[in-house]
């Protein structure tokens, strides 16, 4: 069956194309006794608006692009969560790109998001500086910008949402020593991630003021994945590193190392004490279950909303830092 289009109401009508278009777009200078009329026709004929046309007629697309690093753990599914609750209710569409940690597929992604015409983008960024002038060149050519998590030096101006990654690091760090471990050992994640420099800083702290950091037991990962925590654990027993606990970047470093553990038959926590710091599902469904730092992650996705609207309808309006509170909790993988 043919689409109906404006045309055919136009013609089903006896009214101009344009009179059609505001009637369906509720433009307030439309008589209430033609709109009804046009709305009553459209629903006869079964006419179904274009709906990208008519937002970008009116100079929106209604769509948010959101880049996330990856889509394989519940970390970014949750964020994304927030940023639906908020979205969606206000008719806008979320476009959803990966970058598989890849700073190239990321700029790639930024640049096909700004073709498609979004009105603003969402981004938990995969390297601090790599694409540091796509982002300028992007909000310099009209489309907003808000970073989340993972975000930019200060170079970038632009909305911003995250949490104290430096404190709750040191925080984390205080408990393990609580618990009698003195031998920490760090799963740093890659250099390249503002977060993975400021929860390492953290942890530096709290052992430089007990007096007990020893460079040999932080661990420099390539990655984030399971497997990552698992070479990261391996490294430490295979360079005879004495360790009775471990702090990792991330849950999933965090579950890689206790697999590997767990395997050479060491016991999880009556010998190595283990932490994290993301606080995803994942934390309640290994055994033993995870102490981790947990962020609010359907929180950061909202608030991440709020801030895009906010430029959107405001292209003047200022820059926010917003910093959110993570919760630390304790579970049985550092609890005897």
């Amino acid at each position: 069956m043919k689409r109906v289009t404006i045309k055919d109401l136009s013609k089903y009508l006896l009214l101009s194309t344009s009179t059609i278009s505001r009637a369906l777009v509720n433009d307030k200078n439309i008589h209430p006794d033609t709109k009804k009329k046009v709305l009553d026709a459209a629903e006869k004929l079964g006419y179904k608006p274009n709906t990208a046309a008519l937002n970008l007629k009116y100079g929106q697309s209604k769509s948010i692009g959101v880049v996330v690093p990856e889509m394989t753990t519940p970390f970014s599914s949750m964020l994304l969560r927030g940023i639906q609750n908020i979205l969606y209710p206000l008719g806008y569409r979320v476009i959803i790109t990966p970058s598989d940690e890849t700073p190239s597929i990321e700029r790639k992604n930024l640049l096909h998001l700004e073709e498609f015409n979004v009105d603003g983008i969402i981004i938990n960024l995969c390297h601090e500086s790599y694409n540091d002038d796509v982002y300028q060149q992007i909000m310099d050519r009209g489309t907003p910008l808000v970073f989340f998590d993972r975000i930019p030096g200060k170079s970038i101006d632009a909305s911003k949402v995250m949490v104290n990654d430096n404190i709750k690091a040191a925080l984390m760090v205080e408990h393990l020593i609580s618990t009698g471990r003195k031998r920490i050992a760090h799963i740093m994640g890659p250099s390249t991630i503002r977060n993975a420099n400021e929860r390492a800083a953290g942890y530096q702290r709290i052992l430089d003021k007990h007096g007990i950091f020893d460079p040999d037991l932080v661990i420099k990962s390539e990655g984030t994945t399971f497997e990552h925590g698992r070479i990261a654990a391996q490294q430490l027993l295979n360079n005879k590193i004495k360790f009775d606990s471990i702090f990792a970047f991330t849950d999933t470093l965090a579950i890689g190392a206790m697999n590997y553990l767990l395997e050479q038959r060491i016991k999880i926590p009556e010998q190595i004490a283990v932490a994290s710091f993301s606080g995803t599902e994942l934390a309640t469904i290994v055994h033993p279950k995870l102490t981790s730092v947990e962020q609010p992650l359907v929180q950061m996705g909202e608030v991440a909303a709020r801030l895009i609207l906010e430029k959107i309808n405001d292209s003047t309006a200022a820059s926010k830092t917003v910093i959110l509170d993570a919760e630390l909790v304790y579970r049985a993988s550092t609890q005897l």
